[in-house]
């Protein structure tokens, strides 16, 4: 579904990403870990058109990012559900106004049907009863859980989630880990998944990768990463004090 090919990025003189390879089988749940400001969101921005590489090539669903007109690549988006690190909300809207905006921006539903899918995924969060609140009145939980909300409102073949259960106390962690596993069950759609915690996320995703300095420094299945006789990959893994980091 993804497959990024010796890409390279960088702002002004500083390299964030150098010459990253991946890929990212359809249908998978496929997780990215490593230290804060590794480049870890820019990778997520990268697969979706947010931002463009500086060389090498990022492809999403046979569509070559790099070159993508924006024709295209607004098709392509319109496939891809993402829930940013800061909710990115609209302060002006509504709960369900916020919930509903990729479904009618979309088009193709009655207003009774966007209605409907905006209550079910408030509910299926927990926030059923707060469709007229404002952003504002949430705490940063719950923005997080609306933000959540609107990533899977489309039911898109691609969902990005960058923090997916930061700010969450351990119960509701679960609850949204055991809801995205839910739809990812349903959909069979393709899950990328950026986490700080790393354990919520090895229980979340298939396989796993992590960014150091800008590089993959792992990239496999969930169950070897323990194994990796890598020291920096054992060491932020373990959570360990001593070690390169």
């Amino acid at each position: 579904m993804i497959e990024f090919r010796g890409v390279h990025k960088s702002f002004g003189a500083r390299p964030l990403l150098e010459s990253v390879d991946l890929k990212v089988p359809r249908g998978t749940r496929w997780g990215l870990i490593g230290p804060g400001a590794s480049g870890k969101t820019v990778i997520l921005k990268l697969m979706c058109g947010l931002l463009r590489a500086d060389s090498g090539h990022v492809n999403v669903d046979q569509h070559d990012l790099s070159t993508a007109a924006p024709g295209p690549l607004a098709e392509l988006r319109q496939r891809i559900g993402m829930l940013f690190q800061n909710y990115a909300l609209f302060d002006f809207m509504t709960v369900a106004e916020n919930v509903a905006f990729p479904l009618v921006r979309r088009g193709g539903l009655s207003r009774d049907e966007i209605d409907a899918r905006v209550r079910e995924r408030l509910r299926a969060v927990g926030l059923a009863g707060s469709e007229d609140k404002s952003p504002a009145q949430l705490s940063g939980g719950m923005k997080k859980r609306v933000g959540i909300a609107r990533a899977t409102a489309l039911r898109s073949d691609l969902v990005i989630y960058d923090e997916p259960t930061a700010g969450l106390d351990p119960v509701t962690t679960s609850k949204i880990l055991d809801l995205l596993r839910a739809d990812h069950a349903e959909q069979g759609n393709t899950v990328v998944a950026v986490s700080s915690d790393v354990s919520a996320i090895k229980s979340f995703v298939d396989r796993i990768a992590l960014l150091y300095k800008g590089r993959l420094v792992f990239d496999g299945p969930v169950e070897e990463i323990e194994a990796s006789p890598d020291p920096v990959v054992r060491q932020f893994v373990r959570g360990e004090l001593e070690g390169p980091l």
